[in-house]
């Protein structure tokens, strides 16, 4: 008997049925069947299935003689089911590398729950790639629960196909989709509502295809009006289990929120038939509504009239437009009024990584002008209120009125990425770019050579705001010359070093000990940092370029591997296609939400990388270095580098995993070649890096004051 039934019902998809099998056959776990439903579909669907059962045992193919639709296309492939979950894969989307391997094993780890539900990210037609925003409620307990434990578990999307569900719980309770649209809310609910035993995993296992037409949920037909028959079965259900009864205030809201989201989407119903889907869903909404309940402001609409609803949207859609409206005009009025007030010589403002937090350079210099000179007032740029921030730090939120008064006073702009194009430079004020790092790949007007790479960029606008640069900071003399070519503005190269860098260059050998002991890492572990870039050429900008399990596997007791992926990468869905699940097994530990990228270095024994310019920053330590570049020539094509690091590495050099694995198994990278190699790369490279680097920003560009030369 299979582990797992994977139920496959089939219409009109030829398009992307191949794609849909082929990501299910070739997964690395293999106990399991396909049963694939050919619900009777006009096109070649059932003659692809049948090929494909002809070349794997594991694919039975059922063409049923007419077409029922979703939900009894999937009750034909349940009555065929003989494996222990039954997992319902619709035949657009497809399953991740690795997906099922993740399911077998949470499934074991959590004991066989009735239900495990999983993550998934939507795959838009254009190629992009958007996570689960609710993926933060996959986190929240490792454990087995009921709905009534956590009823945020409630709030996912309510679909079949983000869950497996054990075959005898759905036997017992007698579940079954139903005909027609939405035939997953009275499935999905009770299943839920039922479980007793409720597992989660933090992985996104399914690609939910978005296509640009043909999704039966965008197209315009009063076949939408089948919402309210489903919802009138799980209230059906509740009145047949009494014990269930407390879930009803949920479900009326549930109820409230579905139907007036589907009367909102332009593009579901037809105009014609608007008034009457308000008045069924009123109806339905007050036929069901529990005498204890109160009803959220949002819903109460339901208990007026279509004319009442229809006011309603039109003086929000007022409102929104004279918000939008009168916001630049009041933000014109004030900045012209303000133009002439004088500035503040002591007043800077910092920002770093698009207002991300007190961070890399800008943190290293704000931090010792607070040393060195207290009587400058230093104010950062955030986000938003939940970023954060040292004690003590005084911070603003761009595009505030607080914001643009600083703006507008400021005698000193502190940044690691160009500030936006809204600031305008006051003649006097001062603008200090500090940078990110030394560059290795092509940046900028050197990305003109470079469409791939340069998408979404405006590399005209770049330049356009890199006027504003006073000084450039630079940590050798490579990286002067790049940024004067990269950027070729009014700027003036400063000599420094990076400021991020003077505590690595002054780190003793138990600096990272604290934050060994943070992450969890047993003491007297070899600890290895893996921190790839991001790839430019992919949509996304994540290629998985080494099996990291496999990795971390090979390098045996007594090591840690430490991931790091790029910033970009930190909030997008790569660390849910596995790096989270392999950190909460412990497999490895994902260090990408560090803030200080300083102390994930001080924490490690070696670092391997392939093109990111981390390598510059971590030469100060003077540690080993491994470059894994075994795509360089493509990477190399599609956004350019400044110089071979394969013919001139900070350490030895791979090519592939196997290469990879043995280099570690050996020991080697950490031989007399590997310190060679790393010391005339230390010397090109580190040139300026002293460890006071931040001092000599603040008495030089900040204060003015003579006599503070050039390091070295």
């Amino acid at each position: 008997m299979p582990r797992l039934s994977v139920i496959v019902p089939c219409f009109q998809v030829r398009s992307f049925l191949r794609e849909c099998l082929d990501s299910l056959l070739e997964q690395s776990f293999g106990d399991f069947e396909v049963i694939a439903v050919d619900d009777c579909s006009p096109d070649d669907s059932g003659a692809i299935l049948d090929a494909y059962a002809a070349r794997d045992e594991r694919v039975r193919v059922l063409h049923l003689p007419e077409n029922g639709g979703l939900g009894p296309a999937r009750n034909a492939g349940m009555r065929l089911a003989r494996g222990d979950y039954l997992f319902f894969l619709d035949s657009d989307d497809t399953l991740t590398p690795g997906a099922l391997a993740a399911i077998a094993d949470r499934l074991a780890e959590s004991g066989d729950p009735d239900v495990l539900v999983f993550d998934y990210a939507r795959s838009y037609w254009w190629g992009g790639l958007r996570r689960n925003v609710l993926a933060p409620v996959l986190a929240r307990t490792d454990g087995v629960f009921s709905a009534a434990e956590l009823p945020e578990i409630l709030d996912l999307m309510m679909v079949a196909w983000n869950k497996v569900q054990r075959r005898d719980f759905v036997e017992r309770e007698g579940l079954a989709f139903p005909p027609g649209y939405y035939e997953d809310t009275p499935w999905t609910f009770p299943l839920l509502f039922g479980a007793e035993r409720i597992a989660l995993l933090d992985r996104i296992c399914v690609l939910y295809r978005q296509r640009r037409q043909g999704s039966i949920l965008s197209t315009t037909s009063r076949r939408h009006f089948d919402v309210h028959e489903q919802y009138g079965r799980v209230f059906a259900f509740l009145d047949s289990r009494p014990e269930l009864a407390s879930w009803r205030p949920f479900l009326h809201r549930k109820l409230g929120e579905h139907c007036l989201d589907i009367l909102g989407r332009p593009n579901r119903l037809p105009p014609a038939d608007r008034a009457e889907f308000f008045r069924r869903t009123a109806e339905l909404f007050r036929a069901h509504r529990p005498d204890e309940e109160s009803i959220p402001p949002e819903l109460r609409v339901l208990y007026g009239s279509w004319a009442a609803y229809l006011a309603r949207r039109r003086a929000e859609a007022l409102r929104e437009r004279l918000r939008k409206a009168a916001v630049p005009r009041a933000r014109r009025t004030v900045a012209r009024a303000r133009l002439n007030r004088p500035l503040d010589p002591d007043l800077v403002l910092y920002s770093a990584f698009s207002h991300r937090g007190v961070l890399g350079d800008p943190a290293a210099i704000y931090h010792k002008a607070r040393e060195i000179a207290p009587h400058l007032r230093g104010v950062w740029v955030v986000r938003d209120e939940a970023t954060p921030v040292p004690e003590g730090v005084e911070r603003v939120l761009p595009d505030s009125r607080a914001y643009r008064q600083l703006t507008l006073r400021a005698s000193c702009f502190v940044n690691n990425v160009t500030w936006p194009a809204g600031l305008v430079k006051r003649p006097g004020s001062t603008h200090i770019h500090t940078h990110q790092g030394t560059p290795l790949k092509f940046m900028a007007a050197d990305l003109l050579t470079k469409p791939g790479a340069r998408y979404g960029l405006d590399v005209p606008r770049t330049l356009r705001q890199a006027d504003r640069w006073d000084h450039s900071l630079v940590a050798n003399l490579h990286s002067e010359l790049v940024w004067e070519r990269a950027y070729p503005c009014h700027f003036t190269s400063a000599r420094t070093g990076s400021p991020r860098n003077d505590v690595l260059v002054t780190a003793v050998p138990d600096k990272g000990v604290a934050v060994r002991e943070r992450l969890g890492i047993p003491a007297g572990h070899t600890v290895v940092l893996y921190a790839p870039t991001r790839r430019d050429h992919v949509r996304g900008g994540h290629v998985d370029r080494i099996d990291l399990a496999r990795f971390a596997a090979g390098l045996g007791e007594g090591h840690t591997l430490v991931v790091r992926l790029h910033p970009s990468l930190a909030a997008g869905p790569v660390r849910g296609m596995g790096l989270t699940e392999l950190h909460r097994r412990g497999v490895l530990v994902d260090a990408t939400d560090e803030l200080h990228v300083e102390d994930v270095m001080l924490a490690s024994d070696v670092l391997v990388t392939d093109y990111s310019a981390l390598m510059f920053d971590y030469a100060n330590l003077d540690r080993p270095i491994v470059v894994h570049a075994d795509d360089l020539a493509t990477y190399t094509a599609a956004r350019g580098l400044y110089f071979d690091v394969t013919a001139e590495p900070p350490g030895h050099v791979t090519r592939n995993q196997s290469e990879l694995a043995a280099l570690f198994a050996s020991g080697s990278w950490r031989d007399e070649e590997s310190a060679l190699l790393r010391k005339e790369f230390r010397e090109r490279f580190c040139a300026f890096d002293d460890g006071r680097a931040a001092e000599r920003v603040v008495r030089t560009l900040l204060l003015g004051e003579p006599g503070f030369g050039e390091p070295g």
